[in-house]
């Protein structure tokens, strides 16, 4: 709105909170930390597969126990395992916040997932806060009890699958927001309608169309085609004749055409995330079959140059030394053979080429000089034929 009003004064103001975050930001980033080793070493713990399953193992075993204590009767009898277990799921995620926000105590603030983690740590913290503050018997604790099963949301980020999902539904807003206007904009001309079709006073449907808002339920009923037709038999007894035809037409466009266009919009969005997911998903794999050739590259690299070193020091010969190399080898060891200079089965094959090259070589040699040696035999018996046949022409 600023854009467009140009206002000086909001322009001013947000480029000098911009300026303020940018010259913090940079602060922050220029001081140096003293413990850098044990930074990387919790980094790599926290990115690990084992930490995630391990996460993903107690948010599964905590929403387990939140579902016994549903009832009352095993929440009794396992009352202490309960506390206990309770103390044991807060520790954990206090733990992981902690871990997190020491390896990146800036750019933990930055992602949206992790704020998601802060708030359900704070969700976590209000039964104790209240029965601290007002008690066991305050009145409104067992909503904070409640909203304890958020705690599930915890694996979000945990899994890419669901990520993708809910980028999808991000991506969704503005165009499902539009279908929603439009539905709402539907909803209020036969809301109006209705009310004054079949809301009179003397022989009207008061209970479904009295008011704007029994109106707008109806109409809500109308397009999840919920009850319909009960909705209908009760105008058909007040003998309403418009009312078959205000029903088809606002199921038709708002079930058949607002609804499904909704779907629609979802499903779109949907398979163009898991598209992008899966390509992200390809180039990973990608990323990690190139840094793996780059690894066992180099370990061949340094397979070679000991070679070299010990062909130096031993005198022997480079082929025996491979070929007592590759004695050594087992067949599930990975061999990569883009690098035709250090790759050992290459020079092997690349040897034994040159070898049989050289043999079919010298038999061609030899071919051709028994080729020549024919056609000069055949050049001498040349003029002697002659001769004959022409002593034999005189005769």
């Amino acid at each position: 709105m600023s854009e467009f009003l140009h206002i000086p004064v909001r322009t001013v103001s947000s480029s000098l909170f911009g300026t303020a975050s940018e010259v913090v930001y940079a602060r922050f980033k220029k001081i140096k930390r003293r413990d850098p080793e044990c930074q990387a070493y919790i980094r790599k713990v926290v990115r690990s597969p084992f930490f995630q399953i391990l996460m993903i193992s107690t948010v599964a075993t905590n929403a387990f126990f939140m579902v016994l204590g549903t009832d009352y009767h095993i929440r009794y009898k396992l009352f202490r395992l309960f506390e206990v277990s309770e103390i044991f799921f807060v520790s954990i995620y206090a733990c992981e916040f902690l871990m997190k926000v020491y390896v990146e105590p800036i750019k933990f603030w930055r992602d949206g997932y992790n704020l998601l983690d802060v708030v359900i740590i704070i969700i976590v913290s209000i039964p104790y806060a209240l029965r601290k503050i007002k008690g066991n018997r305050y009145k409104n604790l067992h909503i904070a009890d409640g909203i304890q099963s958020l705690r599930i949301l915890k694996v979000i980020p945990y899994s890419r699958g669901i990520r993708t999902l809910i980028t999808a539904v991000g991506q969704t807003v503005y165009t499902v927001a539009s279908v929603l206007t439009l539905l709402f904009i539907l909803m209020y001309i036969f809301a109006i309608l209705g009310f004054c079709l079949f809301g009179v006073p003397e022989n009207g449907d008061l209970n479904n169309w009295g008011n704007l808002a029994a109106a707008f339920f109806t109409l809500f009923s109308l397009a999840t085609v919920d009850g319909w037709t009960n909705l209908q038999e009760e105008l058909d007894k007040r003998k309403f004749s418009v009312s078959r035809t205000f029903t088809i037409i606002f199921i038709l466009l708002a079930s058949f055409i607002f609804l499904n266009m909704f779907v629609g919009v979802m499903i779109m969005h949907t398979e163009d995330s898991i598209k992008k997911f899966q390509r992200e998903l390809m180039v990973e794999r990608h990323l990690t079959l190139m840094e793996e050739k780059q690894m066992i590259l180099k370990r061949q690299q340094e397979d070679v140059n000991r070679l070299m070193n010990t062909q130096k020091s031993g005198g022997r010969s480079f082929i025996k030394l491979v070929e007592d190399f590759k004695k050594t080898l087992q067949h599930t060891d990975p061999m990569v053979l883009d690098d035709f200079g250090t790759s050992l089965p290459f020079i092997d094959v690349y040897l034994t080429t040159l070898d049989n090259q050289d043999t079919i070589i010298s038999k061609l040699q030899e071919l051709y000089y028994e080729i020549v040696n024919v056609l000069r035999m055949m050049l001498e018996d040349l003029p002697q034929q002659k001769a004959s046949r022409s002593s034999e022409m005189m005769i």
